[in-house]
């Protein structure tokens, strides 16, 4: 028996061509390129829900780096400091508090140095 896949080849083409969107020539146009790129940004996407969360870490390291040094104080010794004195704040919450708080920060750093 002969079947026709019309309808269904149909809608997974316009699925994929609609997920093609804004792509940049034939690869937005044409049905395989369009699904190759898809496949490839897909994975890309995966990947780095992942990495940002690392970058963004990176980020927060950085900042609450320079405010230590700042207060004399480097990154390392800051965050051992912080875990003899019993002060559980994550490295987000710190980084805010370096940025938009540098007297309450400051205030922290001084409880961390007198717990070395």
């Amino acid at each position: 028996m002969r079947v026709k896949t019309g309808i269904v080849r149909r809608r997974r083409h316009k699925k994929i061509l609609k997920m093609a969107k804004g792509f940049y020539s034939g690869r937005r146009k044409h049905f395989r390129k369009a699904k190759e790129q898809i496949e490839r940004s897909l994975v890309y996407a995966f990947r780095d829900r992942r990495q940002k969360k690392r970058d963004f870490r990176k980020l927060f390291i950085i900042r609450i780096n320079a405010a230590c040094r700042l207060n004399d104080i480097n990154y390392s010794r800051f965050i051992h400091g912080l875990k003899k004195a019993n002060i559980e704040l994550d490295r987000k919450i710190l980084a805010d508090l370096a940025m938009n708080h540098p007297q309450t920060f400051a205030k922290i750093v001084e409880k961390a140095k007198s717990a070395l």
